[in-house]
């Protein structure tokens, strides 16, 4: 529907008509569009209907033939040129989504490709024995243990005959090829240990971390990744009742580890030449490896299992090391929470094409967090907001997908959750479409603007205001010369604003933070009031104190309540002056 809009608040109709001004040319663009920019014509239907007044367009686009799909930009080819409708969003297509519609006609997976100049020689004879102990130890009387290692292969989908030649498939060469074949045919497939000092990336040259490379065949590799990972674990120390020695365990459960990684190792896309990284931070363990999850992130560790890499899943479901049933991610929050330990988070990017757990080692709501919450009783937080804050305090960062994993809420319960710290000044919110994450704010992170009281908040308020402006101005500085007087400007304007705040009651100030961005209009209209009333306020200064752009504040709020006969100008019959502000009229008081 073209000619439409949603409405501002969800208390409205959720859609107003706004009109097209010239509905025939739009429809002819859209036609000519269609016809020339994709890699087949598409011929959309389309018409206009008269709804208030004003033209609206209506355009239906039928389903693509199945052997056309997928429909993508010309420009840009694939799989870049090709989209997702996923959730509210659209999301560029990656290789994995396309072989949907591939797949339907080879019926053959990635994992299934012959990889050239391989034979039986490149094969590790200490996996293919690992893998016989691990089968013998699951299924003892197991048909395939009595198979010679050729024959093994082949049922097992590792190998192929081709010209009476046995050639490894990329099966065959992750799960049992040796070192040399592996660095040869994958040199990027390998697991990097990476041990960094602190909570956050260094990128400073002076201060490097530790790497160990792991590159090893996969039933050999799991072990090898596991030994470096629980090495260099936490302890934690129990004394079991009617014993006298105290018992050492890692701090992080060895099955969530262990979970954790054979899920990467398995679900990875091997056609990204990138390794698996285990980052390893002084407060947490991030695992990280290529291609994002097939499952809805809407949908995790819900019963069933999709995997890229079905016949690499089914020789670590043979030998016990995975369950192909979607029970991985159920199993690690429920070990974290028996633990007492903050739940995992489980985050996967479309955009970078990457998966990353976070594991925490953190004790969740101990009493030194209950100590640290408590600074912010007057803003009453829920069990859910706690869980956020304290993952965003130890991480440094939260998103979505993590704030799902975390609380058990649905999206949209997730982002009103992380909208409200934002307008607490707790969080702060990094665009980037999807890919959206919020950060800890100075007051969170900082004792000395650890609110106790409203007067205490409001003095936080304005140091935040103050930092804020610093930076603007400092990168203002970086600019041309010819910006030098927008700086003048806004120095002054940052000095005027801040002094104006200083005066205003701490309950507004209060009131001004609650706000979120689908508020009330009543409620925005009485912070307005209460502002204007105590002293005049231009429009700038309005916008930015409610987090708004002018022109919305203009056009939503001010107009009207001056309409109305609450706001008057301070300079009556010049609107446009450059000084014109707003105070609070006698109807506006009453």
């Amino acid at each position: 529907m073209l000619g439409v809009a949603r409405n501002e608040y969800p208390k409205d109709p959720p859609y107003k008509v706004i009109g097209v001004p010239d509905p025939d040319k739009l429809q002819a663009d859209l036609a000519s569009q269609c016809a020339s920019v994709f890699n087949r014509p598409i011929r959309p239907s389309c018409w206009v209907e008269t709804l208030d007044g004003k033209a609206v367009i209506g355009v239906l686009v039928p389903e693509a033939q199945p052997g056309d799909k997928p429909i993508y930009f010309k420009k840009y080819g694939l799989p870049r040129g090709a989209f997702r409708r996923i959730g509210s969003t659209d999301q560029r297509c990656t290789e994995d989504d396309l072989l949907v519609f591939y797949s339907d006609k080879t019926h053959r997976s990635f994992d299934e490709t012959l990889v050239v100049d391989t034979d039986l020689k490149d094969i590790d004879s200490e996996a293919i024995a690992e893998y016989r102990r691990s089968r013998r130890d699951a299924y003892p009387n197991a048909e395939e243990l009595s198979w010679t290692d050729a024959e093994l292969l082949k049922a097992l989908g590792c190998a192929k005959s081709t010209d009476g030649k046995l050639n490894l498939t990329l099966t065959g060469v992750v799960l049992f090829s040796n070192s040399s074949a592996l660095r040869r045919l994958l040199p990027m497939t390998r697991v990097d240990y990476i041990r960094v000092p602190g909570r956050e990336w260094i990128t400073d040259p002076e201060n490097p971390f530790e790497t160990i490379e792991m590159r090893a065949p996969l039933m050999r590799l799991i072990s090898r990744a596991m030994a470096a990972v629980l090495d260099d674990l936490p302890v934690a120390f129990s004394l079991p009742r009617g014993q006298l020695q105290r018992q050492e365990s890692p701090l992080i459960p060895e099955r969530v580890i262990r979970e954790a990684l054979v899920n990467a190792l398995m679900h990875r896309s091997y056609r990204i030449h990138s390794p698996i990284q285990i980052i390893r931070y002084s407060n947490r363990i991030e695992i990280r490896n290529p291609g994002h999850s097939l499952v809805s992130p809407d949908r995790p560790g819900e019963p069933g299992s999709k995997t890229r890499n079905p016949h690499i899943a089914a020789v670590l479901h043979d030998t016990r090391f995975a369950e192909n049933k979607g029970s991985g991610i159920r199993v690690m929050k429920q070990l974290m929470n028996e633990a007492n330990l903050t739940p995992p988070a489980f985050d996967s990017d479309r955009d970078k094409d990457e998966f990353v757990v976070t594991l925490l080692f953190h004790h969740l709501l101990g009493e030194s967090d209950i100590s640290w919450l408590a600074r912010f009783k007057d803003d009453q937080l829920n069990d859910d907001d706690a869980r956020i804050l304290i993952f965003a305090r130890e991480k440094g960062s939260i998103s979505n997908t993590e704030g799902r994993n975390l609380t058990g809420l649905d999206t949209l319960k997730v982002s009103f959750r992380l909208r409200r710290l934002r307008d607490l000044h707790l969080l702060k919110k990094h665009d980037h479409g999807s890919a959206t994450y919020y950060t800890p704010t100075d007051i969170l992170l900082g004792a000395e603007h650890a609110p106790t009281s409203q007067g205490s908040r409001q003095v936080s308020l304005l140091s935040l205001l103050q930092r804020e402006q610093e930076r603007d101005r400092e990168r203002l500085k970086q600019k041309p010369e010819c910006l030098t007087q927008k700086l003048n400007i806004l120095t002054h304007k940052s000095e005027r604003l801040t002094q104006k705040l200083e005066t205003i009651p701490p309950e507004l100030i209060e009131a001004t933070k609650k706000l979120g961005r689908r508020s009330p209009p009543r409620d925005v209209q009485h912070v307005i009031l209460g502002f204007c009333r105590e002293q005049p306020f231009t429009a700038d200064e309005l916008a930015e104190l409610l987090g708004r752009k002018r022109a919305w504040v203009t056009r939503s709020y001010l107009t009207a309540m001056l309409q109305d006969g609450q706001l008057e100008y301070t300079i009556p019959g010049n609107p446009r002056h450059p000084r014109q502000a707003y105070r609070t009229a006698r109807k506006g008081t009453q």
